[in-house]
């Protein structure tokens, strides 16, 4: 047992609050919506009316033959862990926690319940924010991190940032509890000044946890956003990235040379014009990953108005049906089909290193209604299949659509708890699905069938083996008539092997009335709630469909409503995966209030649980040097949670 100093323990646990200095609430108009809501964009109930039904009407009825063995043409193995978060870099004091000793509890919940399914998390930390951000030894009055616009001259108005390593420390303090893997991002707005603390400093402090170095976010941008000038190309950003990989050779506090990503573009140049240049066999040694970001479309023009030129405008309700099908995942994903393979050739992994629904905040009524959570499931599945090794999504403010989880405004914690989203359900299930073997393949079923694109499927096979099978249902009809019935069968004539089907198989469901629906979103029976209703913790019993199948005709009938998504089980282990195997779910209760005393609490029963499962016990944390305890694990967390009846992990006095 890990003994603690005693000065840590009789350490208080009450804490001063910084007060986020959130924007004000953005008043939102949609068309074809009632009433108009002049709230924060991130909490607005405002729907939008669902799709009509695609005619002439697809099928009710169809079979499905999988190959028992794994056919050919499955994606490349994938990790658990591909579908993971973006988080601004402006926002981290507002999602991650307060500093490295106050950390959020439903975040902690939230990235708990993906790595209790998949075994680990990847997050980036970054976006816009990044470009300007400044390590700093010290913030008045204690805060961590800062953010102007006052000193800002860029026509996005990108705050200007300071943070202190604090931020780090917080980091490597989540991952030490939760097993987050972090990407981060070197400013790159100034080739001849380059600030390389934040490489130096997530080095030393996050270890194994730091995964990579973004080099450069969207720089095919850069021009028409005023960061370089007007003709800059692909050669002058392959020639500065060479300038930064000179910088860091130079430096000696930066021992992982080999940690860059790039080229991150937006979809304004190609890729092939990157690769053209040399940049990813030039550099290989210095690049971990090649990588881009992309949306589906941009909801520009209504968020900033209509004075650039450049932008148009996108009704959300004309929009609407251009999600609700498969075609959407296949068409956002042709551009990169020779880059995949173009990664794999140089031994590359090739990451979608920021991507949501549409960009500038995506779309109220779409993005943050049920069939976000379908479009996200289908288009992560895709960018598997493609061949791309993580998917990230990004979560901003609170006047934006698109967040897979939104804590309350500074103000109303006392009374309000998070908002959990479409987009997370939809990584919750897609942890299920890739599961914990990290050496799972998948493949699209029916792909480019005209007529399956409302209908897809996708199977998954681990070592040698079908496990699990996704069957998709976008369209929307409360009658029920337009629910399916999926005949599966593994092995068997159809595909030239033996009979396999077993005598049952299990099933779970994600759910909701509408793709419309805001609300009453269910993955197998449980919820995390409506708006402001979320400790990152799922609500209510966990129900598990026992669908027994025909062995003589090698047969299993699958139901999937209409709108709806099934994940079938093919076998127990591959079940047991999405409970951890059985054992006992991490979770931390909270009594976090921003305008009271500032605490993360351990439920009594959570406390046994706090220090075992699957890998904690490899798990590593860090704090300040300055607080006497360099390194810290989870053991330590436990003793000091059950000594002080709060969550208080060791760290700098603010």
């Amino acid at each position: 047992m890990w003994s603690l100093p005693l000065f840590l323990l009789l350490a208080p646990v009450a804490r001063a609050v910084t007060l986020y200095n959130i924007e004000g609430a953005v008043p939102t108009t949609v068309s074809g919506v009632t009433p108009t809501y002049t709230g924060f964009i991130a909490f607005d109930p405002a729907t939008l009316t669902p799709p009509a039904l695609p005619t002439p009407a697809p099928t009710n009825a169809f079979n499905i033959a999988i190959h028992a063995a794994p056919p050919a043409g499955l994606s490349i193995k994938q990790n658990g862990s591909f579908f993971g978060f973006s988080i601004e870099f402006s926002l981290l004091t507002q999602i991650l926690g307060t500093n490295s000793s106050i950390l959020q509890v439903p975040f902690l919940n939230l990235m708990a319940n993906i790595r209790d399914r998949c075994g680990a998390v990847h997050i980036r930390v970054g976006g816009n924010t990044q470009e300007y951000s400044t390590l700093v030894d010290s913030l008045p009055d204690g805060e961590i991190l800062s953010k102007s616009i006052s000193a800002v001259n860029n026509p996005t108005l990108t705050p200007e940032i300071l943070f202190t390593e604090e931020i780090i420390y917080m980091m490597a303090n989540i991952s030490a509890l939760v097993n987050v893997y972090w990407f981060m991002g070197v400013p790159f707005n100034d080739t001849a000044n380059w600030r390389l603390g934040i490489i130096e400093k997530g080095d030393a402090i996050l270890g194994d946890y730091l995964v990579g170095i973004q080099a450069g976010n969207e720089p095919d941008l850069y021009a028409k956003h005023g960061h370089r000038p007007v003709d800059y190309t692909p050669q002058d950003y392959s020639d500065d990235f060479g300038l930064l990989v000179k910088a860091i050779a130079a430096d000696p506090l930066i021992t992982k040379p080999n940690q860059l990503i790039g080229p991150s573009l937006s979809g304004s140049w190609t890729p092939e014009s990157v690769w053209n240049t040399g940049f990813a066999t030039t550099y290989a040694d210095d690049l971990s990953a090649l990588a881009m970001e992309r949306y589906p479309t941009d909801n520009c023009q209504a968020r900033y108005g209509a004075s650039d030129p450049n932008t148009t405008y996108h009704d959300p309700a004309v929009e609407f049906v251009t999600y609700m099908t498969h075609q959407a995942a296949i068409n956002l994903l042709k551009t990169y089909t020779n880059s995949t393979a173009y990664a794999q050739s140089i031994n590359k992994p090739f990451l979608m290193f920021e991507t949501n629904t549409a960009s500038c905040g995506g779309f109220t009524g779409i993005s943050d209604a049920f069939a976000a959570s379908l479009w996200a499931l289908d288009y992560s599945f895709q960018l598997a299949y493609s061949n791309f090794s993580v998917a990230m999504f990004h979560t901003s403010g609170q006047n934006v659509s698109y967040n897979p989880f939104t804590p309350p405004p500074g103000s109303q914690s006392y009374y309000h708890q998070w908002t959990v989203s479409p987009i997370y359900y939809a990584a919750l299930v897609a942890a299920e699905f890739f599961g914990m073997s990290n050496v799972t393949q998948i493949t699209d079923f029916f792909g480019a069938d005209p007529n399956m694109l409302h209908t897809p499927a996708y199977a998954a096979y681990e070592n040698g083996n079908f496990v699990r099978l996704a069957l998709f249902n976008y369209m929307d009809d409360p009658t029920g008539n337009s629910d399916y019935t999926a005949t599966v069968s593994v092995g068997g004539s159809q595909t030239g092997e033996g009979p396999v089907t077993p005598a049952s198989v299990q099933v779970k469901y994600l759910l909701a009335p509408s793709v419309a629906s805001k609300s009453n979103i269910t993955w197998a029976n449980q919820t995390f709630g409506n708006y402001y209703e979320s400790d990152g913790r799922l609500q209510g019993t966990e129900y598990t469909e026992t669908v027994q199948c025909d062995t003589n005709a090698n047969t299993c009938q699958i139901k999937v409503p209409a709108p709806g998504f099934a994940m079938v089980f093919f076998s127990d282990t591959a079940l047991s995966e999405s409970d951890d195997n059985g054992a006992a779910q991490q979770t931390f209760a909270t009594t976090v209030q921003t305008q009271t005393i500032n605490t993360v609490t351990f439920a009594p029963d959570t406390l046994a649980t706090s220090n075992g499962g699957r890998d904690r016990a490899s798990y590593r944390g860090s704090t300040s040097p300055q607080s006497g305890a360099a390194r810290m694990v989870p053991g330590a967390v436990a003793v000091l949670a059950a000594a002080m009846g709060a969550l208080f992990l060791v760290g700098r006095a603010l």
